[in-house]
């Protein structure tokens, strides 16, 4: 980490920070009732994870995220930003959904450019795979939207293929379609970079039926 991140990690995580020692997640209690909840799982840097939370005040935010560097930059963002509706954990995003995050209780779930694996070999560690799906779609209210975006094609056809699989979700595109970037997506740095370099980027968008 930097000595920046550094010190956002011994003074801010916590202000800003959760932990699984916390118990169940309390999203009332954390930010106030009568707010959508929203989850972003491995929020990187979090720089456009910290611009949703300044862009939608109304909103409460959650990111989880295993690498300690970005935790450190994201907490540092939001002491920057002054923002009271954005709090982080540094955990593995299936311990945080299984043992503190109930059933029902998300409004969206979102995962922007998780890591491909491209080489064949390496597909089993893809994180979009059917039970995780599954795991995802049992956190989502009725109604709930779960939103992946990635800029590697056959991910993006890997993720469509388990995503339209799931009897529990419903393609707002239409099957086998992929959705146009949503507005509260920002277009990320690295985003814009592989645009010029000629790379595609596919959002996928589903509801909780």
């Amino acid at each position: 980490m930097t000595d920046s991140q550094q010190k956002a990690w011994e003074t801010q995580f916590s202000r800003y920070g959760l932990s699984l020692g916390d118990g169940g997640l309390d999203w009332s209690r954390e930010f106030g009732a009568g707010r959508q909840r929203i989850l972003e799982i491995g929020f990187g840097m979090g720089d456009s994870l910290a611009a949703m939370a300044e862009a939608d005040a109304t909103a409460a935010f959650v990111g989880i995220e295993v690498h300690r560097p970005g935790v450190g930059r994201l907490l540092s963002e939001i002491d920057r930003r002054a923002l009271e509706n954005l709090k982080v954990y540094a955990e593995d995003a299936v311990e945080v959904l299984e043992q503190v995050i109930a059933s029902e209780s998300l409004d969206r779930i979102q995962i922007y450019f998780p890591d491909p694996w491209h080489k064949k070999r390496h597909h089993k560690r893809r994180l979009i795979q059917p039970e995780f799906v599954s795991l995802l779609s049992d956190r989502l209210t009725t109604g709930g939207k779960l939103h992946l975006a990635t800029d590697w094609q056959p991910y993006a056809e890997h993720m469509l293929e388990v995503l339209d699989a799931n009897a529990t979700l419903k393609n707002d595109a239409g099957a086998g379609h992929y959705s146009s970037k949503p507005s509260w997506r920002p277009e990320t740095k690295f985003e814009r970079r592989g645009q010029r370099l000629g790379h595609g980027v596919w959002d996928l968008l589903y509801s909780k039926a």
